[in-house]
């Protein structure tokens, strides 16, 4: 109890390690490559959208000072105005125009009356409108979408799909975002071997080839450095792949067995630690620190453990680098299915699946909870925090929890 005491708070150990990260520089790139990246400056309208009022529906652009006597009202009609026309002439006293949805409205023109609400006059070129509208109805005004010169999109605001299609409206085809993290991944362990080049006795190597997935996903570009065996030298050596990196992360070798050299070999090499252990399970043995710009996470070498704390730690470093504001692990209110208990001290961050009952977020733990093994993690959509000072948890208790993003 009193070790755990002394280890880091998780809130404490992101916080500690998203103070070590900056947005990285800036690049310009296709809009097409900027999904899911964050702005690196503000973007202003370079052209007012839409460019003049228009039409939000097939109907007929009116004079809504036309209207004010008892419906039906009959108006002579003069043009038919399609959208990616220009109007030719504008309204009189009386008149109105037949208008297609996009289109621009006519000089003169307030209002649009929907075809619905009109009917054909008695003559070809009236239509009885069938009821009054106030000026602005079914009109789409110039400048709704954008006016030039105003603040667009804020630096920092994530590019999904309507920001992009945003950005295209405006003309621009690349857009200024920071560039994508470079990520060096180290495995180490002599009992480790890789997928290619299996080996009697060994285990095949799956934190890296996952951390990797994990990297891309997070919007990094991962690089593996291979395999370093349980020696200072060899572990020292692959460290040396990380130069001109952004970050470094490792798996294993964290801890204080006889062939935990990792500490030593980061030492030497120059990383100057900033803290080792956090007060979580799984992931007690995590090491952050950093070597000029580059950033080190020393994760568990169980693969759920490197997992979860990526999740907590790494991913919110990575969106740092990629210049999100926001970068905490999301949180949704939830409640517990079952019984768990713990001891004091570690927040234990729990893989559960969620359903939707009675309008709430129900979560219930996976069947294992085994660090070591892949399956503790694998169908998991959320993770449950069961906080340190608490020791208990029944059914139906309020709870906080992280929607993971490794999931398919």
């Amino acid at each position: 109890m009193k070790e755990d005491s002394e280890l880091l708070p998780a809130e404490e150990a992101r916080a500690r390690t998203l103070a070590l990260v900056q947005p990285l520089p800036t690049e310009w790139v296709p809009w097409d490559d900027a999904l899911g990246r964050a702005l690196a400056e503000d973007v202003r309208a370079q052209r007012t959208l839409p460019p003049w009022d228009n039409s939000a529906m097939d109907g007929y652009a009116v004079r809504s000072e036309d209207l004010t006597g008892p419906a039906p009202v009959r108006l002579r009609v003069g043009e038919t105005i399609y959208a990616g026309q220009t109007p030719r002439q504008g309204l009189v006293p009386g008149g109105c125009a037949r208008i297609m949805t996009g289109a621009p409205l006519p000089p003169g023109a307030d209002a649009v009356v929907m075809r619905e609400r009109t009917r054909p006059g008695p003559e070809a070129d009236t239509v009885d409108i069938l009821e009054a509208v106030g000026p602005g109805h079914f009109v789409r005004p110039r400048g709704e979408d954008a006016r030039e010169g105003e603040v667009l999109l804020p630096r920092g605001t994530p590019l999904g799909i309507p920001e992009l299609g945003l950005l295209v409206a405006q003309g621009r085809s690349l857009v200024p975002v920071p560039r994508r993290p470079r990520v060096a991944i180290l495995s180490t362990g002599d009992e480790l071997c890789r997928l290619d080049a299996p080996a009697e006795g060994r285990i095949v190597d799956a934190n890296a080839p996952v951390l990797a997935q994990a990297v891309r996903r997070a919007g990094g570009v991962p690089t593996v450095l291979g395999i370093a065996r349980d020696t200072l030298e060899d572990v020292s050596r692959l460290l040396e792949g990380a130069e001109g990196h952004d970050l470094l992360l490792t798996s294993a070798g964290m801890s204080v067995g006889e062939h935990d050299f990792v500490r030593e070999a980061l030492s030497r090499w120059g990383v100057r630690q900033d803290f080792w252990r956090v007060a979580i399970k799984p992931g007690k043995p995590l090491g952050v620190g950093h070597k000029g710009r580059l950033v080190y996470c020393g994760l568990p070498g169980n693969p759920t453990s490197s997992l979860v704390t990526f999740e907590l730690f790494v991913r919110p470093a990575l969106r740092r680098m990629l210049g999100h504001a926001d970068v905490e692990p999301p949180r949704v209110p939830g409640r517990v299915c079952g019984e768990l208990k713990k001891a004091l001290g570690l927040a234990h961050f729990l893989r559960v699946t969620t359903q939707w009952k009675e309008g709430e977020l129900w979560a219930s733990p996976l069947s294992t909870q085994t660090s070591g093994v892949l399956r503790s993690a694998a169908s998991a959509t959320h993770l449950l925090h069961f906080p340190r000072e608490a020791s208990r948890l029944t059914t139906g208790d309020r709870v906080e929890l992280l929607p993971l993003s490794w999931g398919a």
